[in-house]
């Protein structure tokens, strides 16, 4: 049978190319015109320990993982010993027939064993062990019937740049896998079948998407002290900062890369900071300085759960009450929280918009599991021409020339944003300071200018909610007898969840916050007092978004969903734990 949805698991240890093989498999599904999901868990060590990389694989598009494997690969006994109860009835493994494996314990338990050869066919077609993952995935292409030209066209690029026989010998070992499920008569109850004609889709995980999406954006600065999860996004600026023009530095501290881009951006750079929370909590002086300076200010805080050093693999959202709030004294800043592959290329974009059109601090919050997930999507969400650049205030050459009288850098207006100019021009010599200072940059505390300037940064909050902060999302029926609530990375799940519910004779429906801060009260008011039973969904132990939801609403959420065990949400532990509460 055509199976429609299937998850398949590839388990072994840290070092032995789980990730790769992984990732591989995910870029065929996509060719083919299935639609992939991709997630690793991996723990915080080089070498050794337990990894797995899930795959999830459909005919239509999908948003999440889910609970269950259909097909584990084990590499390593200890893959077989660790995920064995969650196959699912009528599930297999594909194990190598030199692990301590008994066949019979399997089908005790519902599992169908596939015993395959691959180190031996890693060395006798390959010459090296090391390809044992390749037989891997020829022995998935036998057992489900996938087309193995979309696995050769991967190793072909894959293994280019290592010559023609490495590529060959894969080649080799792949088929060889294919060969030995089929002579054996291995057969299984799913089949991955290729859909033709479909349109071509790009495999991106949420870090690349915010990546690229800061290089539309204008982003020519980065500094960064490197923290999990955040890292690949400074790993794949700096691998293509010169043919993009973008200086990258690693300093000494978290403190020294965000002093770094306020100074980039006080002199006209569009400069970002990626970190995680632990990084973020020692940029916080510094925060307060682009603040009370007014300096535009890019973060990308990409949380892990804490406190301290926490779990730095693993992914939560526990952080947001910290970017919301953190520093010392009242001053406005942006929090965007994106949820998806298309959000977080659009947050990458608009955040140095924002940022340099309020002149305020912009934060980007994430999670490791919007970070690394990986999905097949279209390639138009990813639109980098279509960006455009708005850089707010900034006084043009000619502007500065023909200004007449007294420059004031920090200059009371409405919307309580300044004309600013870059440092150099004749007509515009100012200061400015981290004490509170009058409009022309001069420190003072006389009282009433203090009011007068907590009142103008404070009105950049209220014309940036009025005319930039994005509404939140609401999908499902307006009739919905249970009403989720989520942000982040939870959307994909609860998304899947109110499709699911119905199923169980609920009617479902959610409302997903793009934006955090300043908070979207309006439209947040509307959808909870028109929802019959609310629930929220959120990676944190203490329901931070519900916190800040009463605080911002004066309403109060029925009931929460939270996990922080440092695992994402699935499609089912939220159907599941909605269950309970109606």
């Amino acid at each position: 049978m055509v199976t429609d949805d299937m998850t398949i698991v590839f388990g072994g240890d840290a070092g032995q190319g789980i990730r790769s093989t992984g990732l591989g498999f995910i870029k065929a599904n996509a060719r083919s015109g299935l639609f992939p999901f991709g997630r690793q868990d991996y723990k915080s060590r080089i070498r050794g320990g337990h990894n797995f990389f899930e795959i999830r694989v459909a005919r239509e598009e999908i948003y999440s993982h889910t609970e269950g494997i259909d097909l584990l690969v084990a590499i390593t006994e200890e893959t077989v010993t660790e995920h064995l109860e969650e196959i699912v009835a009528g599930g297999g493994i594909i194990y190598d027939e030199g692990l301590d494996v008994d066949p019979e314990e399997l089908k005790d338990n519902g599992v169908e064993p596939y015993p395959v050869p691959l180190n031996r066919i890693a060395m006798e077609e390959g010459g090296a062990k090391i390809m044992a993952n390749t037989a891997a995935i020829g022995a998935i292409v036998g057992l489900t019937g996938f087309d193995l030209s979309y696995i050769e066209g991967i190793i072909e690029e894959n293994f280019a740049v290592k010559g023609d026989e490495v590529v060959q010998n894969n080649l080799d070992v792949a088929r060889a896998g294919v060969e030995y499920v089929d002579s054996h008569g291995y057969s299984a109850n799913y089949h991955l079948e290729p859909v033709p004609e479909s349109e071509e889709r790009m495999v991106i995980n949420g870090n690349q998407a915010f990546a690229l999406g800061a290089v539309a954006g204008g982003c020519n600065f980065v500094s960064a002290y490197p923290m999990t999860p955040s890292t690949s996004i400074l790993e794949w600026i700096t691998k293509h900062s010169q043919e993009l023009s973008i200086v990258t530095k690693q300093p000494e501290s978290e403190l020294a890369a965000v002093n770094m881009a306020i100074g980039a951006s006080h002199v006209g750079a569009r400069a970002l900071v990626t970190t995680s929370g632990g990084g973020f909590s020692l940029m916080v002086e510094a925060l307060g300085l682009a603040g009370m300076t007014e300096t535009p200010l890019v973060i990308a805080e990409v949380s892990r759960p804490g406190p301290s050093t926490g779990l730095p693999t693993r992914t939560g959202q526990g952080d947001l009450m910290s970017v919301v709030h953190a520093s010392q004294g009242d001053f406005p800043r942006i929090v965007l929280t994106p949820g998806t592959i298309s959000e977080a290329f659009q947050a990458g974009a608009r955040s140095f918009n924002l940022a340099e059109k309020y002149q305020t601090p912009v934060i980007t919050l994430s999670d490791q599991h919007l970070a690394d997930s990986i999905r097949a999507v279209d390639p138009g969400i990813i639109d980098m021409e279509g960006v455009e650049i708005d850089r707010g205030e900034l006084l043009t050459e000619e502007e500065l020339d023909s200004l007449e009288g007294t420059y004031l850098r920090h200059e009371f207006t409405e919307t309580g944003v300044s004309p600013r100019a870059l440092p150099g021009h004749e007509n515009a010599v100012y200061k400015t300071t981290g004490n509170e200072h009058t409009e022309k940059g001069d420190i003072t505390e006389d009282p009433e200018i203090r009011m007068k300037m907590m009142d103008k940064r404070a009105k950049k909050a209220e014309t940036a909610l009025e005319n930039d902060i994005e509404s939140p999302i609401a999908e499902g029926p307006e009739d919905a007898e249970i009403s989720l609530l989520c942000w982040g990375s939870t959307y994909g799940a609860a998304k899947e969840a109110i499709e699911r519910l119905p199923e169980k004779g609920v009617r479902a429906n959610l409302c997903h916050l793009r934006d955090a801060w300043p908070f979207p009260a309006e439209e947040v008011t509307g959808f909870l007092d028109g929802a019959e039973k609310t629930v929220l969904v959120e990676g944190n132990g203490s329901g931070e978004m519900k916190k800040l939801i009463s605080q911002e609403t004066g309403r109060v959420v029925d009931h929460e969903v939270l996990k922080y065990d440092g695992r994402p949400f699935t499609p089912d532990y939220i159907v599941e734990k909605v269950e309970e509460v109606i």
